[in-house]
């Protein structure tokens, strides 16, 4: 199957925890995102644009730092123009941004970007919220499976 998110040819980093049955690859956190993303899950400046179309809208920082929960590695960010960091994950060889779709045909850059740290992203506790939400929600969409 081919998947739309950036890296997902190479998407093979292996889980480092067994907290979420099923979750090995990359690959398989997005599939189970895919059922669990939502417009709770979406930033709060970007929800009125969030629709199941575009389910990767306003997801990124989250979702990269749950990645980074089950496949280690480190979170970057590319600039974005107001400001914000599009966030994506580095773990070993293996590079991918599983929100990237929310950009359409653009392209960014992911090479020599700031690293990022789940203490500056969760001071803002609406995020560490929404972050602790979607964790829940993989938590119990795997203990389904």
């Amino acid at each position: 199957m081919g998947y739309r998110f950036w890296g997902w040819e190479h998407a093979d980093a292996p889980a480092v925890t067994d907290e979420y049955k099923g979750i090995c690859t990359p690959v398989d956190l997005y599939d189970a995102l895919s059922e669990i993303w939502c417009a709770d899950t979406c930033a709060p400046r970007m929800r009125q644009n969030w629709t199941r179309k575009n389910r990767t809208l306003g997801q990124c920082s989250i979702t990269a730092f749950l990645a980074q929960d089950i496949f280690g590695g480190k979170v970057y960010g590319v600039p974005r123009p107001d400001g914000n960091f599009h966030c994506y994950n580095v773990v070993g060889h293996c590079r991918f941004d599983l929100t990237s779709e929310q950009f359409g045909d653009e392209v960014l850059v992911y090479e020599n970007n700031p690293e990022q740290f789940r203490e500056v992203h969760f001071a803002k506790e609406e995020k560490k919220q929404r972050y602790q939400y979607l964790k829940k929600k993989l938590k119990e969409y795997c203990d389904r499976r």
